[in-house]
């Protein structure tokens, strides 16, 4: 079956999961927990991407983002193809190291938020890296200890969770904490974590019924929220499929995306392909690089072989094309 399409919006809550091949181990000690989270904090501001709750887990690990201006998918690349590269470097080994795509959930904020920050911050313990809630108190790969003041990890935020559990810090604290306590009996929610229940109730058509509209509801993997919630996101993200339809209808393989990205630029063709640094052409290549990802849905990959450069070079291209074309108002259809 083929994989749904990401759905974001500034401004928008994500669960995110990554998980090692074959459910091998993507932290292997400390050192890879540092190194991971160094680049996080690098990464955060960058993409004016906030984060929430977090815990790494020795083959998989869990966040919770809200996006900027900046989609998630932004921040997603970077992070794990610069890990990748130094976790490979490291242990010796080449290949893949993450399962398929990180999974991402976008989720209603006022319902959700508390519930998926206790069930993230809950990992360590089902995982048994720790033994009871003392042990993850002061357990250091995980956000929870963050809240409970206990570790310092500055891109963390903190206060905007712990609002939520009262306006004096010492109290808010405590009582997150005991919020945290109670869910250690749940165990595993699988509510929390995707599912298909959409594909169940026979697609999204149902989502409309007026019996359906107030229901609490999932989609496959994609959308943790209410009906109006639901219905609000997939036609914002109806509008870009159409849009990403009508330009591959209108031919915008590499080939046709570069010649635009020229015209605009005003760089000869081959300018794009070339591997000059000089100024407007590594812009007109930027911006080339963000119309063919964004905009054609082509893969990062295509590109870097067609541009013979490595993947984090097409994603920070990518970022820098975006910033250039939206600053200047060009656009890849001339409308």
């Amino acid at each position: 079956m083929p994989r749904s399409g990401r759905i974001d919006a500034p401004g928008a809550l994500h669960h995110v999961m990554i998980r090692g091949m074959e459910r091998k181990q993507i932290f292997r000690n400390n050192d890879d927990r540092e190194n991971f989270l160094a680049r996080l904090e690098k990464l955060l501001p960058a993409t004016q991407t906030s984060c929430f709750a977090w815990a790494l887990i020795s083959n998989h690990a869990h966040f919770l983002f809200r996006s900027g201006t900046v989609p998630i998918a932004t921040l997603m690349s970077r992070l794990l193809t610069g890990y990748a590269v130094y976790f490979n470097a490291r242990h010796k080994r080449s290949g893949r190291l993450f399962q398929n795509r990180y999974k991402s959930i976008l989720c209603q904020e006022d319902t959700y938020l508390t519930e998926l920050v206790r069930y993230i911050h809950l990992n360590p313990l089902r995982s048994g890296l720790v033994k009871s809630i003392e042990e993850l108190n002061h357990y250091p790969y995980c956000g929870h200890s963050v809240l409970m003041v206990h570790k310092k990890r500055d891109w963390q935020e903190k206060d905007y969770v712990l609002s939520y559990f009262g306006k004096n810090r010492a109290s808010a604290i405590r009582r997150y904490n005991e919020f945290v306590a109670a869910g250690i009996e749940q165990g595993r929610r699988t509510d929390l974590i995707g599912g298909g229940l959409i594909r169940s109730l026979g697609g999204w058509s149902p989502i409309n019924k007026r019996e359906l509209r107030d229901a609490h509801i999932k989609s496959d993997e994609r959308i943790l929220g209410d009906g109006d919630f639901v219905n609000a996101l997939l036609a914002d993200a109806n509008e870009k499929l159409e849009r990403f339809h009508i330009i591959r209808h209108l031919g915008y393989d590499l080939d046709k995306t570069a010649r635009r990205a020229a015209e605009v630029c005003h760089v000869a063709l081959e300018d794009i392909f070339a591997r000059s640094r000089q100024k407007t052409k590594v812009e007109a290549r930027s911006v080339f690089c963000y119309w063919a990802s964004r905009e054609a849905g082509i893969s990062y990959a295509e590109i870097a072989r067609r541009l013979n450069i490595s993947l984090p070079a097409v994603s920070y291209s990518v970022d820098r094309g975006e910033k250039i074309a939206k600053e200047r108002g060009y656009q890849l259809l001339d409308t």
